[in-house]
């Protein structure tokens, strides 16, 4: 059984960082390519960013791009995402995703795609 747990929200000024973590227990983290998602109130879910099994191909949202950093250490079995000059429309819960894909380095960018999902870490940027 796969499961991913997520950690590291909370509470930060508008311009701070925080790294958020997604751990994998169950099966090899290499099996899976893997992604972030986001769900602010009212709205609904929106990739944020996702890397490819191998760590060889990433996708970056636009609103996110040149701020956030996906990656993934295979010894740890862990996902990351470094978010820097965090913004108040960065306010949101997210989540991060698993997908089984026989391919190495293949991104996958939408919800469908993903078989397994976290339960999610808050994440508030107050101005």
């Amino acid at each position: 059984q796969v499961q991913l747990v997520e950690s590291g929200g909370g509470l930060v000024q508008a311009g701070g960082s925080l790294r958020l973590s997604c751990t994998v227990s169950g099966r090899a983290f290499s099996y899976y390519a893997m992604g972030w998602f986001r769900q602010a109130p009212g709205k609904g879910r929106e990739i944020v960013a996702a890397v490819s099994r191998s760590d060889e191909t990433t996708f970056y949202a636009d609103s996110v791009k040149g701020r956030f950093t996906i990656s993934r250490d295979y010894a740890k079995n862990t996902l990351y995402l470094q978010m820097n000059s965090l913004k108040p429309e960065d306010t949101a819960v997210y989540t991060c995703a698993a997908a089984s894909i026989f391919y190495d380095t293949v991104v996958l960018t939408t919800g469908p795609d993903y078989d397994v999902w976290g339960q999610g870490t808050q994440v508030t940027v107050s101005s």
